[in-house]
């Protein structure tokens, strides 16, 4: 009975080990997944301030254009910069084209400096009003959008959660970062 016993034993410990390893393999990867979403939806949050701001551009544009025809360089970029967020198939060729677009916007602001009644007209205002509001959003969205990629990403390559990460195929995922020194100030708005 003894030797017996003790094969009862060793099988409890056997059958707990697993258990424990199987319960921890099930929380790590609900956590991946919990984490997989919150960054999903950290992006969806900043996509709809972006698309705020890819919609609002065509206003601005079209009314710098009555009053800064000969322009058309920085104009062309702005609408360069649209369509290749418009065509990104990827979260990496987004961020480059909003990186893009955020070069541009500044340079259209600086046009704006030497056409004193654009900087008047109420409409010219009212866009710059909207577009200031909205890069704040962005800021805030992107802020939070990249805390979750980074909570995500450590855990993606923390041990032991990375064997969980391998097995399940999760892959770090890209941070929305400004591509330029230059692009990390926020477009002047001011008179």
């Amino acid at each position: 009975m003894n030797a017996l016993s003790g094969l009862i034993i060793a099988a409890i410990i056997i059958v707990v080990i697993i258990l424990i390893l199987l319960i921890w393999v099930i929380a790590t990867y609900n956590g991946f997944i919990s984490l997989k979403n919150k960054c999903e939806e950290g992006y969806s949050t900043m996509d709809v301030y972006l698309k705020k701001r890819f919609d609002l551009i065509p206003n601005l544009v079209e009314t710098v254009k009555g009053y800064a025809a000969h322009e058309s360089g920085t104009l062309e970029k702005v609408t360069q910069a649209r369509s290749m967020i418009q065509s990104a198939t990827t979260p990496d060729q987004k961020f480059e084209g909003e990186s893009q677009l955020t070069g541009a916007l500044r340079s259209l602001f600086a046009v704006s400096e030497s056409y004193p009644d654009l900087k008047a007209n109420t409409n010219f205002l009212d866009l710059q009003n909207q577009l200031t509001g909205i890069e704040d959003e962005i800021a805030k969205a992107r802020k939070f959008y990249n805390a979750l990629v980074r909570m995500f990403n450590v855990k993606v390559q923390s041990v032991p959660s990375n064997i969980i990460a391998g097995l399940f195929h999760f892959t770090e995922r890209p941070m929305f970062e400004v591509g330029s020194e230059e692009e990390r100030v926020a477009p002047k708005v001011q008179f």
